[in-house]
């Protein structure tokens, strides 16, 4: 059991910010391999995706899904800034950051349940960091 947060509220906190950084991955990564045409960049943003995956499975799949609660998401409504976009560098940027914002936020709750998954978590937030910057470059 943790200390300051309940199980349910852990997982809802995991879930949400793994789905965020999920979608965020994939626009990125699809932005590197169709946009950009960049074979190198798209299999980098891959594995990324990946140890993602890795570094969150170790809090059950099935238990942060279960925990999900779309109806009663008090922050679910969708903010004006997020429905614009002036062009391709503006759509890989703002979901750059919505990955970097996620695995930050993963990174310390998972400081509560298991310190190895926080340190590949941080890990992984330094190498999204590189990642973007050489994407920023084409774009």
């Amino acid at each position: 059991m943790l200390k300051s947060i309940g199980n349910k509220a852990f997982s809802r906190v995991i879930d949400a910010n793994f789905n965020r950084a999920k979608e965020g991955f994939r626009v990125c990564e699809d932005v590197c391999r169709y946009v950009l045409d960049d074979a190198k960049a798209t299999a980098r943003w891959k594995r990324a995706r990946h140890g993602l995956n890795d570094a969150v499975a170790t809090f059950g799949l099935r238990d942060i899904v279960s925990a999900r609660d779309i109806v009663g998401d008090v922050g679910r409504s969708t903010i004006a800034a997020e429905s614009k976009r002036r062009d391709v560098a503006d759509i890989f940027y703002a979901n750059a950051q919505r990955i970097k914002e996620s695995l930050r936020v993963l990174e310390e709750f998972s400081k509560l349940k298991d310190v190895q998954a926080a340190e590949a978590l941080k890990c992984l937030r330094y190498e999204i960091y590189d990642l973007e910057k050489n994407a920023l470059k084409s774009l």
